[in-house]
């Protein structure tokens, strides 16, 4: 991270889908870097990307490391995650593709829960906090 390291900012990149509502891709606030809830929504055309959880896990994983990666994080860096899923049926399959992107000997504590609807009918949600390590 570059800049003052105190000062709490808005996220915003190109490589994430837009927020869309009234509010930020995600916020720094140091120690931490808080990212609002990825929709499964491919940046370059802003329409849902896969039919399946598991499809649409992937994209919602490379949409919140897109957003990470704006301010020099990693998914390495992730302490907290809440997953939202339309359907709790699908936990097995997104927990897979999670387990597959969250690796190594600290694993971010993570709540998941099953919703009555997630925005433009995507089946995944998932947010997330980071910690911003000491240089």
């Amino acid at each position: 991270m570059t800049g003052d390291e105190t000062s709490v900012r808005a996220i915003s990149v190109q490589s994430a889908p837009a927020a869309i509502g009234p509010y930020s891709q995600g916020v720094v606030a140091p120690p931490y870097v808080y990212v609002s809830g990825q929709l499964p929504i491919d940046p370059a055309t802003g329409e849902l990307d896969g039919s399946t959880a598991a499809v649409q896990a992937k994209r919602v994983l490379a949409n919140l490391e897109a957003v990470l990666e704006a301010v020099g994080l990693t998914l390495a860096d992730v302490v907290k995650t809440t997953v939202f899923l339309a359907d709790l049926s699908d936990f097995a399959a997104v927990n897979e593709v999670y387990a597959d992107r969250f690796v190594g000997a600290v694993l971010p504590a993570r709540s998941t829960i099953e919703v009555a609807g997630l925005p433009r009918g995507a089946q995944v949600e998932i947010e997330a906090i980071a910690a911003i390590r000491a240089s």
